[in-house]
């Protein structure tokens, strides 16, 4: 069983930070979606896909991973860039 672990990337459409510091761990799809012959809906039998386990820090995911025997990867967040720029340069 795999997985990884990473922060919540920031909204691009809202200009809060809430929950920014919370740290994700989902686990890898063990199968292939495959479309469902009645509906034609995607779906599969892996319910492990359906699970979303949230931190508080990087370090408790990685216990908890590490206590449960799971292989987990952790992606590290991109540092964030301001471009600081005034009002007026609009019109330049």
């Amino acid at each position: 069983m795999t997985a990884r672990i990473y922060q919540r990337p920031k909204n691009a459409m809202q200009s809060g930070k809430a929950l920014l510091d919370q740290w994700i761990l989902e686990f890898a799809p063990a199968e292939a979606r495959r479309a469902e012959p009645l509906m034609g809906w995607a779906g599969s039998g892996d319910t492990q896909a359906q699970v979303t386990l949230k931190f508080a820090s990087q370090a408790e995911a990685q216990a908890y991973a590490d206590k449960h025997g799971i292989d987990a990867v952790v992606h590290a967040t991109p540092p964030r860039r301001l471009k600081l720029q005034a009002y007026a340069d609009n019109f330049r």
